[in-house]
C-alpha cells in the first residue's frame, strides 16, 4: 500500500500522522501549515508539531513520469518550458512599458503643477510688493512749478525700480467733465488750424534748403554698447533742442543736441523701451515696454512718478492727447487704452470684439476727438474716442502695420507695414490717394509729418523726407549702418533727427 500526503496528494518522502485527524501528511508541508495557521488542515482542530507521529516507511523511489521516458517527450517538456519562459518575459516587458508611460505622464503632471504654484507665488510676491511701495504723498516734485499743471497731482506715487510691479487699474470711465474738456480742446485746435492753413509758417526750412541738407552731429554713446540699438525717438515741441530716446537697455535718455550733454537716464523697465514721448509744454517723458507698463518720469529728477498698468501684454503704441493730460496706448492684448496721466488710472479699455486682432501701433488725431490704430492683420482702424467705437476701416497693405501718422493739417493720414510701401489717405474720402513705392525688402519703422505739414518723413532702411502734395522726396540720408528706427522735424523743420539700431542719433541740417 503506497502512503499519499493529505495536501500535495503526492507520496511523502518524510511521512507523518496527525493524532488529531488520522491523516498521512508529508511532514515539512505539515509543519509550515501548523507554524501559519496552529491548526490540522483536513478538520480545523487545533494542532501542535510536538503532536505529530513520524511513519516508518520503506524509501521510494519516484517512477519517472511518461512524459520523460523517451527523448522526443524530453524534448517537448524543454520546448514548452521555454515557451512558458518567453510568454512571461513578454508579459513582464508590456508591464515595464506600461509603468514607464505611466511615470512619464506622473512627472510630467508634476513639472507643470510646480510651473503653476512658481508663477502664483511670483503673482501673489509681485502684489504685495505693489502694496507695500504704494505710500502718500503730498505731491509729486518732478515738474518744476514753472511748468505744473493746473490739474491737481496725483495722490500716490509709484516708485522707479523692477521691483514696483503693480497690478493692471480698473477703469475708472470716461466722465462728462472729461468728454467736454476733450471737445473744448478740438473746437480750439480746429480753429486755430483753419488759420494757420492759410499761410506758411515764418521760417519755415524750404523744399531746396532740405535737399541740401547733411549730417551735423552724430551721438553713440547715449545707450549702453552691451545690448546696443536705439528703438524709438521724440523731440521736445516747446524746446526742440531736447529729444528722447528709448533703447534695447531697459532705459530712456533725455539729450540736449545744443549742449551735447545727458539730461537724464530713466532707468526703471524691465525690458527693452519701444515708445518715447516728450511733452510738449512740462518737463515731462514718458515711456512704454513689452513688460506691458507705461511710465511717467520727471526730467529734473529722473523719477518715475507714475506707473501705468492699461494692458497685460506688451505695449506697442504710445501717443499724447493734446490736452496734455491724457495718453492713449495699444497693446497685442487687442486693447486699447484712454488714461489719465495725472492719476495714473485707466479711463477707458476698448477692443474690436468682431476682429480681435493684436494692434501695432496708435496716433491721436490732431484734433484729438478721433484716432488711427494699426493691426496685426494689415488693416488700420479709425476710432471715435468720445462713443468709443470704430467709425472706419483702411485696409490694403499686405503685412502687419508698424507705424502711422496723421498730418497737421488733420486731413492726411500716412501708414506703413512690413510691405514697403507707405500709403496716404484721404481723411475726408475715407480713401487711398496716394501710395509710395518703396525699394523691395525696404522696412519702415517711423513716419512723422513735420509741424506745418509741409514735409513727410520716412525711417527705416534710410532716411528720406517727402513733399506732401507733390509726394516727391527731398532728401535720402543713407548715414546710419544699421534700420533707422525714429525720425522726428526740429523746429520749423531746420533739421531733421534720426535713431537707429546702430546705437546712434544723428542730426541732419544745413552745414
Amino acid at each position: 500500500m503506497s502512503l499519499c500526503c493529505a495536501i500535495s496528494n503526492e507520496t511523502p518522502e518524510h511521512p507523518c500522522i496527525s493524532p488529531v485527524s488520522g491523516h498521512i501528511f508529508e511532514r515539512r508541508l505539515l509543519e509550515k501549515y501548523i507554524q501559519e495557521n496552529g491548526t490540522d488542515p483536513m478538520n480545523g482542530e487545533k494542532l501542535t508539531v510536538d503532536a505529530l507521529v513520524d511513519v516508518k516507511a520503506s524509501p521510494l523511489i519516484k517512477p519517472r513520469p511518461p512524459s520523460a521516458t523517451s527523448i522526443p517527450a524530453i524534448l517537448k517538456s524543454l520546448q514548452d518550458e521555454w515557451d512558458a519562459v518567453m510568454l512571461h518575459s513578454f508579459t513582464l516587458r508590456q508591464q515595464l512599458q506600461t509603468a514607464r508611460q505611466e511615470l512619464s505622464h506622473a512627472l510630467y503632471q508634476h513639472d507643470a503643477a510646480c510651473r503653476v504654484i512658481a508663477r502664483l507665488t511670483k503673482e501673489v510676491t509681485a502684489a504685495r510688493e505693489a502694496l507695500a511701495t504704494l505710500k502718500p504723498q503730498a505731491g509729486i516734485t518732478a515738474v518744476p512749478a514753472a511748468y505744473a499743471a493746473p490739474t491737481p497731482q496725483p495722490a500716490y506715487a509709484a516708485e522707479a525700480g523692477p521691483e514696483a510691479a503693480q497690478q493692471p487699474m480698473e477703469e475708472a470711465g470716461m466722465s462728462e467733465e472729461v468728454l467736454q474738456k476733450l471737445q473744448d480742446k478740438a473746437t480750439l485746435l480746429t480753429a486755430e488750424r483753419k488759420k494757420r492753413g492759410k499761410t506758411v509758417p515764418e521760417g519755415l526750412a524750404s523744399s531746396d534748403d532740405i535737399r541740401v541738407y547733411r549730417q551735423l552731429a552724430s551721438h553713440t554713446g547715449l545707450h549702453s554698447a552691451s545690448v546696443p540699438g536705439i528703438l524709438s525717438l521724440d523731440i521736445c515741441l516747446r524746446d526742440t533742442s531736447k529729444i528722447v530716446t528709448g533703447g534695447n537697455d531697459k532705459n530712456a535718455v533725455v539729450f540736449n543736441k545744443d549742449t551735447e550733454q545727458v539730461m537724464a537716464i530713466l532707468k526703471g523697465h524691465t525690458k527693452k523701451v519701444t515708445s518715447v514721448i516728450y511733452h510738449p509744454e512740462e518737463e515731462l517723458v514718458f515711456t512704454a515696454s513689452p513688460d506691458s507698463s507705461i511710465r511717467v518720469w520727471g526730467i529734473q529728477t529722473a523719477q518715475c512718478t507714475q506707473v501705468i498698468r492699461a494692458h497685460e501684454a506688451p505695449v506697442t503704441g504710445l501717443s499724447l492727447h493734446a490736452t496734455g493730460d491724457y495718453l492713449l496706448s495699444s497693446s497685442t492684448d487687442t486693447h486699447w487704452a484712454f488714461s489719465d496721466i495725472r492719476s495714473g488710472k485707466v479711463l477707458t479699455k476698448v477692443t474690436d470684439t468682431s476682429a480681435p486682432h493684436a494692434l501695432t501701433c496708435a496716433q491721436f488725431h490732431p484734433d484729438g476727438l478721433i484716432f488711427g490704430t494699426g493691426t496685426e492683420d494689415c488693416m488700420i482702424k479709425i476710432w471715435d474716442l468720445k462713443e468709443q467705437i470704430n467709425v472706419a476701416n483702411f485696409p490694403g497693405h499686405m503685412g502687419p502695420i508698424t507705424s502711422i501718422a496723421f498730418s497737421e493739417n488733420g486731413y492726411y493720414l500716412a501708414t506703413a507695414a512690413e510691405d514697403a510701401v507707405v500709403k496716404l489717405w484721404d481723411l475726408r474720402k475715407l480713401k487711398n490717394f496716394k501710395t509710395i513705392q518703396l525699394d523691395d525688402k525696404y522696412e519702415v519703422r517711423s513716419l512723422c509729418f513735420d509741424q506745418s505739414g509741409t514735409y513727410l518723413a520716412v525711417a527705416g532702411t534710410d532716411v528720406r523726407i517727402y513733399l506732401c502734395k507733390q509726394w516727391q522726396d527731398l532728401a535720402v540720408f543713407n548715414d546710419h549702418t544699421a534700420a533707422a528706427t525714429g525720425v522726428r522735424f526740429g523746429h520749423n523743420a531746420t533739421f531733421v533727427a534720426s535713431a537707429s539700431m546702430d546705437r546712434s542719433v544723428k542730426f541732419f541740417g544745413m552745414s
